[in-house]
């Protein structure tokens, strides 16, 4: 299959240097390989989605110099085919629903935490019997049961050989939230699957997120892509750069008169 790459921000804020880089360096391995760039919208959550970041975002990319085949894909018109992946990996048996709030995760489990930063659940209501075979209800959260002690294998194009313990490395992780959306392992798998998309370059930070897709995608009876990882971008304090880094936003270098030539330079 022809190489098909993705870009997927989320528009809750000015994109910052850190992003910016992770989604150039997808527009060169797809350059690299003769391929395809598509744009991904992940708008899901209305209350810190905003349209203007949605605007300011392709701005900024554009500006940047990076294109993409086809207009973009929003997340928020995409909640048929969630609701739809959801059904069958609950009606599989792959899910079970959960009433524990963040809060009584993080004060019920002694375990340490994922390589990024989730507390591993403790599996308070995997095999409560008051909760099982429930049928979707806006009380209950809903978790992928993982296959404890697992091992999760897979090749980075860019950090190679990885390895991840379901039940030890992640725990049973979100899969849909009371409140009606899907969670993010969910989400960007399917658009993934939907979009053809035959290599995810993303963030290092994302490394055992892709253990978590990998299981969603054998559960849905799917290829995964290959993916590459990219090595996460730092302040001066050493502190990874994120939204609220505002004066490392696109908008704001670009004010005070950086050109796409030279923030790219910085990159190598």
């Amino acid at each position: 299959m022809k190489y098909r790459g993705r870009i997927a921000p989320t528009p809750t804020g000015y994109l910052h240097l850190g992003h910016a880089r992770t989604f150039w360096i997808a527009q060169e391995r797809a350059l690299q390989h003769d391929g395809t760039l598509l744009y991904r919208n992940e708008d899901l959550d209305p209350a810190r989605c905003k349209p203007e970041f949605r605007t300011t975002t392709l701005e900024d990319l554009r500006w940047l110099g990076l294109e993409w085949e086809g207009e973009p894909m929003d997340q928020s018109e995409r909640m048929p085919e969630y609701r739809a992946a959801f059904e069958t990996l609950r009606t599989g048996g792959h899910l079970f629903p959960c009433a524990c709030s963040r809060k009584d995760i993080r004060e019920a489990t002694t375990a340490p935490h994922s390589e990024d930063g989730e507390p591993i659940y403790p599996g308070t209501c995997r095999e409560n019997p008051s909760t099982l075979n429930t049928q979707p209800s806006t009380e209950f959260n809903w978790r992928f049961r993982v296959p404890e002690n697992e091992p999760i294998e897979f090749t980075d194009a860019h950090f190679g050989p990885q390895k991840y313990i379901a039940g030890k490395d992640f725990g049973d992780f979100p899969i849909w939230q009371k409140n009606g959306l899907p969670a993010y392992q969910l989400a960007v798998m399917v658009d993934d699957a939907a979009m053809e998309i035959t290599e995810v370059v993303r963030g290092a930070d994302l490394l055992v997120s892709t253990a978590r897709q990998i299981l969603l995608y054998r559960a849905l009876d799917l290829t995964p892509p290959a993916f590459y990882h990219c090595d996460l971008m730092h302040d001066e304090n050493g502190e990874r750069l994120a939204k609220r880094h505002d004066a490392l936003s696109l908008r704001e270098l670009r004010a005070r008169g950086n050109t796409p030539e030279m923030l790219r330079a910085q990159w190598g």
